[in-house]
């Protein structure tokens, strides 16, 4: 059923599923930095699409677990990945629209489960593998309220003798290398769900013996990612950066190492975690440290039902792409 033409269109919306990716979600690396004015925004992209490609390059776990985990490389045919993608691809050109810092993540496991379920039903899911998945992509935001809350009560116990404008100094000047962990960890994670994607394709399509990334494909998609990155996503910045609370230098710092150190593991356990979710949790936890009235809880709200929707309305635009795509192919 796999051509070469089929796998080089695949390859291809991968690689815009990625660019997307990385202009959805600049906003997750560099929000705070350019909201406290640590970075310029120019300084920020260059930095946030400069480590992303570093961080792409950094392994394959993640990769692993979304080409082998999902659904099995026997139910896979090319009009499934491309739904899927369809799917995904959609969803984040909407919520990127309005400004809803949604999943990328979300959206291609939930575009890869629909387009499944359209040719196959629901028992070609690996539902036990999806499930593991599911568990880290809910707990990992968790881990980042919790976290960031901590790690700001922890540095305000620390610097509760300093002047406020010499500590805000410092943790600004602090933020430009958090950013820079922020991004490369993003890089870490959401570039290798792409390389997942092309890797079952791959696979599917015997030229591979098993499961693995070739060089050539990290190399492109960490281009693609650094590339839509460089575009940025001022929309979304907007809510990450002001939107949910107001943050000074010391924030943005706890926020971005918070959200950096538990993306990053979750990338060296293969688990693949939303970004965005991890960020803006992160930040909601910096902030209801710091006051807990001061968080705009509205806003939260807003993206805590984009968690919760992204997967079955992702999963229900692919599986409405394959019934278009089946009838002209």
């Amino acid at each position: 059923m796999f051509s070469l033409g089929w796998v080089i269109v695949i390859v291809f919306f991968a690689l815009i599923f990625d660019y997307i990716n990385g202009f959805h979600d600049t906003a997750n690396a560099i929000a705070t930095s350019v909201s406290t004015k640590a970075l310029s925004p120019r300084a920020a992209i260059a930095v946030a699409a400069t480590f992303n490609f570093l961080g792409a390059l950094s392994g394959t776990a993640v990769a692993s677990t979304i080409g082998k985990n999902i659904v099995a490389p026997h139910d896979v045919v090319p009009l499934v990945i491309i739904a899927a993608l369809f799917g995904a691809i959609i969803w984040n050109l909407l919520t990127w629209y309005f400004g809803i810092p949604s999943s990328s993540s979300h959206a291609l496991i939930g575009g890869l489960i629909g387009a499944v379920i359209a040719r196959s039903g629901s028992a070609a899911v690996l539902w036990q593998g999806f499930l593991k998945i599911l568990v880290g992509l809910i707990s990992s935001p968790i881990i980042g309220l919790v976290m960031g809350s901590l790690v700001m009560t922890l540095l305000f116990w620390v610097f509760k003798g300093s002047s406020p404008v010499k500590t805000n100094l410092k943790f600004r000047r602090l933020q430009v290398l958090s950013a820079c962990m922020a991004s490369f960890a993003h890089g870490s994670n959401d570039a290798q769900k792409s390389m997942g994607i092309i890797g079952l394709s791959l696979l599917s399509a015997g030229m591979i013996s098993s499961f693995q990334v070739p060089l050539w494909v990290k190399i492109a998609c960490a281009l693609a990612m650094s590339a839509g990155t460089a575009v940025g996503g001022w929309r979304i910045i907007r809510t990450m950066g002001g939107k949910i609370f107001r943050i000074e230098p010391i924030n943005g710092f706890a926020a971005d190492f918070t959200s950096s150190a538990v993306i990053y593991g979750a990338s060296l356990m293969g688990i693949p975690v939303s970004t965005t979710h991890v960020v803006s949790s992160s930040i909601m936890g910096v902030g209801a440290a710091k006051r807990l009235k001061g968080v705009r809880w509205i806003i939260a709200r807003q993206i805590v039902i984009a968690w919760f929707v992204t997967i079955p309305s992702a999963a229900l635009m692919s599986i409405l792409c394959y019934r278009l795509l089946i009838l002209f192919f």
